[in-house]
């Protein structure tokens, strides 16, 4: 038996739908400017590159129903409603054509962005950890099952206090969800409980102490949660 020096933090997990089961998290990885229109509205150029990635730690996870804590050193808090994928099926240089076979699941998320600090570091070209991987920023609802169905298109939408903001189609995406698993396990080698964060749609804004957020994708649960 493994001894430590103090108490070892339990696993990140997010719950499946329908099953007493839970799906233990790696590694969280995120694509930025997924959706044209999101690009156009934060000033960048919507031509198809390469799609670029960037992290949250696994202890950033908020469930669903759960308050998300308005977070320090920012006065700009924004929402971002993201399909997430789950992995359950690990490997490296993984095809498009094969991506799909590699999914757990799907879920509705929420990537929580310190607007003002990401603006500046991108300003002066520096990373966008404080951004973007602070403490409760990866807010994740139950994961649905591959087995039921893959997900390539579907509304995607988030409203705060009952005022839509976000409404687009999971099938603009700029890359899908084979090409960014394709790409992802060329630059990482993927595993079992890695989620991936595939982008946001336009609408993206400011959130204050007790706003109420509900998003959701066509074909998975609701995902809901208030800033304390």
């Amino acid at each position: 038996m493994t001894a430590y020096v103090f108490a070892a933090r339990p696993t990140p997990s997010v719950a499946i739908e329908g099953s007493e089961l839970r799906f233990p998290v790696r590694r969280i990885f995120c694509v930025g400017r997924n959706y044209r229109e999101h690009a156009r509205e934060m000033g960048g150029d919507p031509a198809r590159d390469l799609p670029f990635f960037f992290t949250k730690p696994a202890d950033a996870l908020v469930a669903s129903g759960e308050a998300v804590p308005y977070p320090p050193r920012t006065t700009n808090f924004h929402h971002e409603v993201e399909l997430v994928v789950a992995v359950g099926r690990g490997g490296r240089d993984i095809g498009a054509s094969e991506a799909v076979a590699h999914l757990f699941g799907y879920a509705v998320g929420n990537d929580f962005t310190r607007r003002d600090l990401q603006l500046a570091a991108r300003a002066k070209g520096q990373p966008w950890d404080s951004s973007k991987g602070f403490d409760h920023s990866a807010a994740v609802g139950a994961i649905r099952p591959a087995e039921r169905g893959h997900l390539a298109s579907g509304r995607i939408w988030l409203a705060v206090n009952d005022a839509l903001r976000q409404n687009a189609d999971v099938a603009d995406m700029t890359w899908k969800v084979p090409e960014i698993i394709a790409e992802l396990s060329g630059l990482f080698e993927l595993a079992p409980g890695d989620l991936i964060f595939t982008g946001t749609p336009a609408g993206v804004g400011p959130l204050t102490r007790g706003d109420r957020i509900e998003a959701g994708i066509e074909g998975l649960g609701l995902l809901t949660n208030k800033i304390a």
